[in-house]
């Protein structure tokens, strides 16, 4: 019989699963040293956040009647209204106009972030499998932790695309051994992607829907569109897999913020689950943690998208970050980072870099290089954090979404300066 400890707290199998993540390690030196400059937290920027557009809003919805509803416990589904609005709003985007979305199957949440962790919760028991790119946003991982779930990275080819070859023999081989029962869905953040800010083509979405289709048994997709709306120059041209044909008959769900391009203060995201018994889940997990997302915010979200202003402040914030990646990007291309052969992609859209440095270098959270950084007074995320199994030493992600353009040069000045000294 187990002996019953009668001084410490006896947690479940989730409570004692949980630890610090180690970005918290992060933002703590970040927020303790005012003259460090962040280059690590995936925040957007304050000077364009929609403060005039909020306070109309609330104006607005202050002289819509004597019955101020939005300040009342809302439907623990989300705003009919706004349910609406997310449907019209996304069969706006290239190759989504016959896309007709059945407002009953979208479910309003505290971010995207709370779509994931309840997606994951109502398909994953501990010990179960989900697959995922490699790499793949750290705080994903870190839910799957959690949970007690296996992240398995999928394989990919050079530039970053899935290798459908490849990710079909992992399947097979998980098939004979059994484990395949464990599967229980494939994960993709599928535009502007933190931290790889790669996009996935047309061609190599309808490629996953094929394959998952083709199977004899059912792996639920998960697109994870975070980003979708920050945009440089123009919206990435393909579509959602909601408008594929190639995913018909496989169960997906599509999570969607308006944290990331609008207000991260207000926090509403959304899920669209094609699979009723998943979406009714979703919704009662949801009922029973908090039972609807804040109906204030949300009446403010709903308000913006359907008079179009969201569409419009969309539009000047893609130029803003545009210009801030060029600030980042020039000032590191300045300092002669090529030259002293780091590599990454110009993104065309998001907030992030995201760099590999020369394989000499070792940029992991406790080395060398990362100290030197922090003793010049600039932060950023190391990219082992991002890999689900064999991190690499030496991939870093850099955010220019929060500081302002003086800050970006001397934040890239000085990461510069530190990567001469280890050339």
């Amino acid at each position: 019989m187990e002996q019953y400890d009668t001084k410490n707290m006896r947690f479940s199998r989730l409570g004692a699963n949980l630890s610090d993540p180690e970005i918290v390690r992060l933002m703590d030196l970040a927020l303790g040293d005012p003259s460090l400059l962040s280059l690590a937290a995936g925040f957007t920027d304050n000077s364009v956040m929609p403060v005039n557009l909020v306070s109309e809003v609330v104006g607005e919805l202050a002289q819509l009647g004597t019955d101020p509803e939005h300040l009342q416990y809302g439907l623990n589904n989300g705003r009919r209204g706004l349910r609406e609005g997310i449907a019209r709003f996304l069969a706006q985007y290239p190759g989504e106009e016959g896309l007709s979305l059945n407002p009953n199957r979208i479910l309003i949440t505290n971010g995207s972030q709370q779509a994931l962790y309840l997606a994951i919760q109502i398909l994953c028991d501990p010990g179960d499998i989900i697959l995922v790119e490699q790499p793949t946003y750290f705080v994903f991982l870190e839910v799957l932790k959690g949970l007690g779930v296996t992240p398995i990275p999928i394989p990919v080819i050079q530039n970053g695309e899935l290798d459908f070859k490849g990710l079909k023999e992992m399947i097979n081989g998980l098939a004979e051994s059994g484990d395949i029962i464990r599967v229980k869905g494939l994960y993709i953040v599928s535009y502007f992607a933190n931290p790889s800010t790669r996009s996935m083509n047309v061609t190599e979405k309808r490629q996953l829907g094929n394959l998952l289709r083709s199977l004899p048994f059912r792996i639920p997709f998960i697109e994870d569109a975070a980003y979708r709306e920050l945009y440089f120059h123009s919206p990435f041209p393909a579509p959602s897999h909601m408008s594929m044909a190639e995913f018909k008959g496989v169960p997906t769900l599509y999570a969607g913020t308006f944290t990331k391009p609008f207000s991260t203060g207000l926090k509403v995201g959304y899920a669209y689950c094609s699979e009723a018994d998943w979406f009714n889940n979703l919704a009662r997990v949801k009922g029973q943690q908090d039972f609807g997302t804040s109906n204030f915010a949300q009446a403010i979200i709903e308000q913006v998208i359907a008079d179009g202003r969201y569409a419009e402040y969309l539009r000047k914030i893609s130029q803003h970050y545009k210009v801030k990646m060029d600030i980042l990007q020039e000032t590191l291309l300045d300092g002669g980072l090529k030259e002293m052969e780091w590599d990454w992609e110009t993104p065309t859209g998001g907030i992030l870099l995201w760099l590999r440095a020369p394989d000499r270098i070792d940029t992991r959270l406790d080395s060398e290089f990362c100290r030197a950084c922090i003793a010049e007074g600039v932060l950023y995320v190391p990219g082992e954090l991002f890999f689900a199994e064999r991190p690499p030493n030496n991939y870093i992600r850099l955010s220019f979404g929060s500081l302002d353009g003086n800050q970006l040069e001397e934040a890239g000045r000085r990461f510069a300066k530190v990567a001469k000294e280890f050339s």
